[in-house]
């Protein structure tokens, strides 16, 4: 643990094939390190998703998933795999197994997940890039959580072959890393789209109601944006709106998931939790169809949170699947409808600070809630999204995300290395302030 944080399951070296002497270009990656999550398949090594018995009912890799022979392509070498929480069903960061990875920004703190070890990686300076995956937030909720850039591509991007499926409908390769141009050039090596230069947004949507969600001074979070874009772009780029109300009146079909209690309601945005609640059920549904028969039949050992989320998808009945489709399909429309191909939604990337180690379970549920009302924005449209690392605040991380339209990751990848100095020069200002 001392030595790399926790944040490894297995360290082995796979080097990139040699270059080719017809390309006088050094690859984008050459020299580089990376990491990869114990949710892809790398050949000759286990895929173990997070939990010993999984790898001790499946073989070992036959191939190697695309993305991560993507990276390898693009000049960098794969040092290990990285602990993972199990199952990818939990946003925490802790497996007890396999011990959790320790946060490098705040080790009373959980690093998120279920791309934990990955993000851990980074923010430990033991890898210069991490591969992931992101079905709810798992390359979002790490970035934030331990200071580090995150992104989730478009959904259906990235290829997932070779990547065991936690929710089809939103499961997506993400990456992380520490420098905006690393992060960029990841993009470049495994999103099938054309160049872009663009950088500069037409407009920058505030979603001004998601930010009242913080439970530390919005300023703190919204005004090293907010200063950013003034000073890069002006402040004519900048629009605030409700967002809850613009998805309230554009979705219909969330009337069904409206006022359904749970954890965390009286604290949300009654149309991002109903959005929340469908895009929920529909990740469990998706879970008991690929999990529903192992978890049966094995009855795994599971940790706290995850094994009653696991056995409640499994038990559910899911009478009303077809509406949440109906919500992942108008959502998106009113999605298309709000931003242009240059424009961005900003919101907080989650609504606090990273919870103490052993949370009880309780309170961890109602941190869930409220997390992902804000992180199934991406999750139902399917866009893309950036964390951006804006310092501590009462020495614990946080961050704001950037969204952008479905295909615009190259936008967004280019914008965030655009702002990037500028944002953490107004983070620095903000944290001396102390807001």
């Amino acid at each position: 643990m001392d030595s790399d944080y926790g944040a490894f399951l297995e360290k082995f070296i796979l080097a990139p094939p040699p270059p080719s002497s017809a390309s006088p270009h050094p690859l984008p990656l050459d020299g580089l390190t990376f990491a990869v999550k114990d949710i892809f398949d790398v050949e000759g090594h286990m895929t173990g998703f997070g939990n010993p018995d999984w790898a001790r009912t499946h073989t070992t890799a036959k191939s190697t998933a695309p993305a991560v022979l993507a990276i390898l392509r693009a000049g960098a070498t794969c040092v290990g795999k990285t602990v993972m929480d199990e199952m990818a069903f939990s946003i925490n960061g802790e497996n007890i197994h396999y011990g959790t990875p320790r946060n490098p920004c705040a080790p009373d703190r959980v690093p998120g997940g279920s791309s934990s070890g990955s993000a851990v990686a980074v923010g430990a300076k033991l890898v210069d890039l991490a591969l992931g995956t992101d079905t709810g937030g798992s390359t979002r909720v790490p970035p934030s959580f331990c200071g580090i850039l995150g992104f989730r591509p478009s959904h259906g991007l990235v290829s997932v072959v070779g990547v065991i499926p936690m929710s089809q409908s939103f499961d997506t390769v993400g990456w992380c890393a520490r420098d905006p141009s690393i992060l960029k050039q990841v993009g470049r090596a495994l999103l099938p789209l054309p160049d872009m230069e663009t950088a500069s947004p037409s407009k920058i949507i505030i979603a001004d109601d998601c930010f009242r969600l913080l439970t530390i001074p919005i300023d703190r979070v919204k005004q090293p944006l907010v200063k950013s874009v003034e000073k890069l772009f002006g402040g004519h780029v900048i629009e605030n709106m409700n967002f809850g109300d613009y998805v309230k009146e554009n979705v219909p079909s969330l009337m069904h998931f409206m006022d359904k209690g749970g954890p965390g309601l009286e604290y949300n945005i009654p149309s991002l939790a109903a959005l929340s609640t469908a895009m929920r059920t529909r990740q469990k549904y998706e879970f008991k169809n690929n999990h529903g028969e192992w978890v049966a039949s094995v009855n795994p050992d599971l940790g706290p949170g995850i094994a009653e989320r696991a056995w409640e998808s499994i038990r559910m009945t899911y009478e009303n699947i077809d509406l949440c489709q109906s919500v992942k399909t108008e959502f998106h429309a009113a999605l298309c409808s709000l931003l242009g191909e240059f424009d961005v939604l900003a919101i907080p990337t989650v609504h606090g600070p990273p919870p103490r180690l052993q949370t009880e379970t309780k309170s961890l549920e109602t941190f869930r809630a409220r997390a992902f009302s804000l992180l199934s924005i991406a999750g139902v449209s399917g866009f893309c999204q950036a964390t951006i690392p804006l310092g501590m605040h009462e020495n614990l991380p946080v961050s704001v995300s950037l969204l952008a339209k479905h295909s615009s990751d190259r936008f967004l990848l280019n914008l965030v290395e655009t702002v990037y100095g500028t944002i953490k020069e107004q983070a620095s200002i903000a944290e001396d302030t102390n807001y």
